[in-house]
């Protein structure tokens, strides 16, 4: 369907691709991989037209429609929320109107040969529209705003009313809506709940009959999704066949592969170089010498890849809390609207939180994961019962609003300093490193730097310093991959006690032991790990 064959771009002196070649077959499901900066959005972008390829071809079909849904969802102002949905199906919705010119033209009388030319083009526009979904053009639209979070009584509020993450969702409801032939989606989940994403899971494998190109951080995600892999590195475009568990295990095997040719082609070398060294002088040898110069002329010499640097997050000693990190009696909490509403969030919570356990904290978007957070760490007051906190807790905090207490004119390395202001010049550069930041890295500015990237620097100073009990609040959120494991693979060393929200299923199926869910205002509590907790829950 989509066809990239030997792309070469540059962006100045730097190659982006050098003779990289990948298609997206009809159908297909794909995930796009590769480390930040080797090119996965310029793929997308070479797609769309929006850049060009120094040289190399693009093939495609000028009737094939693409959706493509990208971090930068422009403005949205002007329309309900529902009306910016179904503007993005304009041509349908012309579609339709043409349908209806022709039906109009059909009641009136014309010849043989004109009416068998109007039913031919007329069969061919119905038969492109029904595709398309117009017949439930507005019904699809509801059920897509439904399924990615939003009420019925928000479809028809102003966008202007509604946060950068809900316009994300509307930006790809829009994308959605058009049902294209081929649907390029980079990072879709990054402003989902728990919810929106299984929807959009289900979605797209039950309904999209089209093909897929993504990238995506939910390693849950992209696994129950795809069926091909490409990763993009050193300017190649490599394709594995199967989903993502199946491309780490074959690139390790591919790699150990071609490490072995690599030894046996240097210990061929090394014999053949000894030799032509050894008779390079003897006339008796010359014919040899110079049959086994021109053989190691042609040969193809095996380029090994770039070994990607293994970084591992080692956080500090911790003081000893006490078994009993913290009681929660009754909890209750209520907001007050602008109006003057009251509004219960939830009531009478009551459990345990035990030294070392790592617990999740889960329930429908809403249901006050987040305020929870914030009375247990004291941002907040309940508005009624208590919270008891145990001996010896020194608690770490991150929040879904902390990045924005960062100092935009301060460098990656001061706003890590600031936190540790006693440690020298080469600890700091290691808690960096620890969190992906090397090199010139460390020099960038606050303001300049992406929301992953600020993520890591909060969690750089918050993880940094010894406190036995962390609450995180939607840890993963901006983090690509390779920085999610990362910090996994930190917390599961970690000796104090965790309690947090984090819609990828992947880490809290790898590091949770307990799990909290609130529900309708109340707590329940399983004592189990996340896989424990779906069972028991049917989810």
């Amino acid at each position: 369907m989509i066809h990239l064959t030997n792309i070469q771009k540059h962006y100045g002196s730097r190659a982006l691709f050098s003779g990289a070649s990948l298609q997206v077959p009809a159908g297909s499901r794909t995930g796009l991989v590769g480390a930040n900066g080797t090119g996965k959005t310029s793929v997308f972008r070479l797609i769309t037209g929006q850049e060009e390829a120094d040289s190399g071809e693009i093939s495609c079909s000028k009737k094939t429609v693409i959706g493509y849904f990208s971090q930068d969802v422009g403005e949205m102002k002007g329309r309900t929320v529902l009306a910016e949905v179904m503007s993005a199906a304009g041509e349908i919705v012309e579609m339709g109107s043409r349908m209806r010119l022709m039906e109009a033209r059909m009641a009136e009388p014309m010849d043989d040969d004109e009416m068998a030319t109007l039913l031919d083009e007329y069969g061919n526009i119905v038969e492109l529209f029904e595709h398309r979904g117009g017949y439930e053009l507005d019904s699809n639209a509801k059920e897509i705003l439904s399924g990615l979070g939003f009420d019925t009584s928000d479809f028809n509020l102003p966008v202007e009313t509604f946060s950068g993450g809900w316009k994300m969702r509307i930006a790809l409801a829009k994308i959605l809506l058009i049902n294209p032939d081929v649907l390029l989606l980079d990072e879709p989940t990054n402003h989902l709940d728990m919810e929106s994403i299984i929807w959009l899971e289900e979605w797209l494998s039950t309904t999209f009959k089209g093909a897929l190109l993504m990238t995506c951080h939910d390693r849950d995600f992209m696994d129950k999704i795809v069926s091909r892999i490409i990763e993009i590195s050193n300017g190649c475009a490599t394709t594995y066949g199967g989903n993502y568990d199946f491309y780490l295990r074959e690139r390790q095997i591919r790699r150990d592969q071609l490490l072995a040719s690599y030894q046996r082609q240097q210990n061929m070398l090394a014999k053949e170089e000894e030799f032509i060294a050894k008779f390079a002088a003897r006339v008796s040898h010359a014919a040899q010498v110079q049959s086994r110069i021109k053989k190691l002329e042609k040969i193809e010499r095996i380029v090994l890849p770039a070994e990607q640097k293994s970084i591992t997050l080692k956080l500090p000693e911790i003081p000893r809390s006490g078994d009993d990190v913290m009681h929660l009696h009754e909890l209750g909490k209520k907001w007050e609207s602008e109006d003057g509403e009251i509004k219960p969030v939830f009531s009478r919570l009551s459990g345990t939180i035990r030294r070392r356990e790592k617990i999740a904290l889960v329930g429908v978007n809403g249901a006050g994961k987040s305020t929870l957070l914030k009375v247990l760490t004291g941002s907040t007051e309940p508005s009624s019962g208590q919270v008891i906190r145990g001996a010896g807790v020194s608690t770490g905090y991150f929040s879904q609003h902390a990045m924005d207490v960062l100092d935009p004119e301060m460098t990656v390395f001061e706003a890590v300093q600031e936190s540790l202001p006693l440690e020298n010049i080469g600890t700091i550069r290691n808690i960096c490193a620890a969190f992906l930041f090397q090199g010139d890295d460390i020099e960038k500015r606050i303001a300049h730097l992406s929301g992953g990237e600020k993520s890591r620097v909060v969690l750089a100073k918050i993880l940094s310093q010894p406190h036995n009990f962390l609450v995180l609040d939607e840890p993963t959120n901006h983090l690509d991959i390779t920085s999610r494991e990362v910090l996994l693979d930190g917390l599961q060393e970690y000796e104090g006690t965790i309690i947090l929200v984090s819609h990828d299923r992947h880490f809290l199926r790898t590091l949770v032991n307990r799990v909290f869910e609130i529900d309708h205002g109340e707590m329940r509590i399983y004592e189990g790990d996340y896989d424990y907790y779906l069972r028991e829950t049917t989810h």
